[in-house]
């Protein structure tokens, strides 16, 4: 049985706009019982990967976070479960 895991893809997304996409997305997926996300940020120089990573260390419902795997231009999200 595969699941389906809840993605957004940031390559596009000004700068000035991630945190608030980002986080909306983040509190979206908790809501709706999410335990796992998919973050495609690209590759390119990092700057957008560095950038997500900081929103991520500062999100309280991010339980954990790393590479997709070998694919470095995304990164997978564990969040805690939401309280009920």
């Amino acid at each position: 049985m595969s699941m389906i895991i809840p993605e957004i893809d940031l390559h596009l997304t000004p700068k000035d706009c991630t945190r608030d996409i980002l986080t909306d997305f983040i509190e979206t997926a908790v809501n709706t019982g999410a335990d796992t996300i998919r973050i495609i940020h690209g590759k390119g120089n990092s700057s957008k990967k560095l950038e997500v990573y900081k929103i991520l260390e500062k999100n309280r419902s991010v339980f954990g976070y790393d590479d997709d795997g070998s694919n470095w231009g995304a990164t997978v999200v564990h969040l805690e479960a939401k309280e009920k």
